[in-house]
């Protein structure tokens, strides 16, 4: 998606009116990993700029990002994130 569509779903949806990477809506029953992830893949591309790593590694962080919130990991707080950013570490670096 674009910038925009996804501003558009953030806005709808989760009454937030800021640019986001990644929006994961989670369908299923408890632990059904059932959903939509929508991605913004011009943000992916600003960020990876900002971030100094390449567009597809920022790609598949953010993927991975969304399925952890189709798992039931949240971000909300400080102490979630950095759970977050370890666990996507985590799963980036297996192969």
């Amino acid at each position: 998606m674009s910038d925009n569509e996804l501003l558009a779903y953030n806005r709808q949806y989760l009454a937030h009116d800021d640019l986001t990477d990644v929006i994961t809506f989670h369908e299923g029953q408890d632990e059904d990993l059932e959903g939509d992830i929508l991605i913004s893949y011009e943000r992916v591309k600003e960020n990876a700029r900002e971030y100094h790593v390449h567009h597809t590694a920022e790609l598949h962080r953010v993927m991975v990002h969304g399925l952890l919130h189709l798992c039931g990991h949240q971000d909300k707080t400080a102490p979630q994130r950095t759970a977050m950013r370890q666990l996507e570490d985590r799963y980036l670096s297996w192969r």
